[in-house]
């Protein structure tokens, strides 16, 4: 019989960590002037964001390390979390990107084989301040009710702050609204991922990065891409010279609403008939450079449990998903690109309030889905999709299309 050998002894695994110490008092506190007590986890002290929550019930590590949620309060409505400790396999990029990290109960104890270290040890270095010991079904049911707000957290020194200056503060923060985030997320400077091993290469893909997860990455070298992950603010000029087989946009966070520089990179782009994918945030700025609005709703889909429906194939997908804002077209019919991009089509929308979860281009080489079909910690319905753009590019390859200008 085989045996597993750990990288950690079984000491150093399930022993609680120091970090598990009760560290005092926290409240959280909503615009609206509701508060929660609870106890401090993580790191101490003030931060402010919008408060949104996630309904996966595992890949919390996942959800901390995802650019998308940067600027964000993210409670977890699965009770117990931080079981399986934290590791570096799992880091969807470089640190924990959340504003503040809401709980019910945080393990006591690590117990996983794959675990490094356990989940406060992170939270702490990366001066991520928590609460944990309230009621999170509580809170899930009042921002379901009033919608996602700007909360703050309080703890060690900072919640000796009268509650009226708590108040103020959190009142006082922007809204999530408005904001583009892209510049805070991105990579510093270009790099490159060659083509998977023993994989058939396709061509050269330019990812921008608005917040991009390792396992897009990954996903893309492994489907024949030399993958170049670009800064936010690459200029069209810019991506033009690297001449590339196509063209992907990223997760990310912030309102799509001000990004108005990348949406006339991708307009510019799709005119010279690039093909083109977008995940999330890329979907959101496909609607924008195909001439349609972008709207906030009113708590966003959060959470690896999202029912879609693929108008293609009828098919029933559950998504992961992380946004707050999405592209104001109709679910139904034909459309004609207010931007002249040809005819589009919403491929894909949510069961649960038909909100757009994708967008088909009918004339030119694109599409892109509102959800992750990378998603690391799952589900992997919609991992067809990168095989599909793969497919695609292939075909635009074989027979080269005029661009957008021949689309009307």
């Amino acid at each position: 019989m085989n045996t597993v050998t750990a990288t950690h002894s079984a000491s150093e695994v399930t022993a609680p960590p120091a970090s598990a110490v009760p560290l005092g008092p926290a409240v959280l506190v909503l615009e609206d002037g509701t508060r929660y007590t609870g106890r401090a986890y993580g790191a101490t002290g003030r931060t402010l964001g919008e408060l949104v929550f996630s309904t996966g019930m595992t890949g919390y590590q996942e959800t901390l390390t995802d650019p998308s949620y940067a600027g964000q309060i993210v409670l977890m409505t699965a009770p117990h979390i931080g079981n399986t400790g934290a590791n570096d396999t799992d880091m969807e990029s470089r640190k924990i990107w959340v504003a503040g990290f809401v709980v019910r109960d945080p393990a006591r104890r690590v117990s996983n084989f794959r675990a490094q270290r356990s989940l406060d040890e992170d939270l702490v270095a990366d001066g991520v301040v928590g609460i944990s010991g309230i009621d999170t079904r509580a809170v899930t049911r009042h921002i379901r009710s009033a919608g996602a707000m700007r909360a703050g957290v309080f703890s060690g020194s900072e919640l000796e702050l009268p509650e009226e200056e708590q108040l103020r503060l959190v009142r006082e923060q922007e809204p999530m609204a408005g904001k583009n985030l892209s510049a805070v997320v991105t990579t510093p400077e270009r790099y490159e991922v060659p083509v998977a091993d023993g994989v058939e290469r396709i061509g050269t893909i330019a990812v921008l990065d608005l917040g991009v997860k390792r396992a897009t990455v990954q996903y893309l070298s492994e489907h024949g891409f030399d993958v170049i992950v670009l800064p936010a603010t690459t200029s069209l000029e810019e991506i033009r010279a690297l001449a590339p087989d196509a063209l992907f946009y990223s997760n990310g966070p912030g309102d799509p609403a001000a990004s108005d520089a990348q949406v006339e990179v991708l307009r510019g782009l799709l005119r010279d008939g690039v093909p083109y994918f977008g995940i999330c945030f890329g979907n959101q700025l496909l609607g924008r450079a195909l001439g349609f609005g972008t709207y906030k709703l009113p708590f966003g889909h959060r959470g690896i449990n999202q029912p879609v429906l693929d108008k293609r194939t009828g098919r029933v997908e559950i998504t992961s998903q992380n946004h707050g804002f999405a592209v104001d077209a109709p679910i139904e019919g034909e459309l004609d690109s207010p931007a002249g991009l040809g005819r589009v089509q919403v491929s894909h929308y949510s069961l649960n309030d038909q909100v757009v979860e994708g967008l088909e281009c009918l004339d030119i080489a694109a599409f892109s889905v509102q959800y992750h079909p990378e998603a690391a910690a799952g589900p992997h319905d919609a991992f067809y999709l990168f095989d599909r753009f793969r497919q695609l590019v292939k075909e635009r390859a074989a027979q080269p299309a005029a661009g957008a200008e021949g689309a009307n």
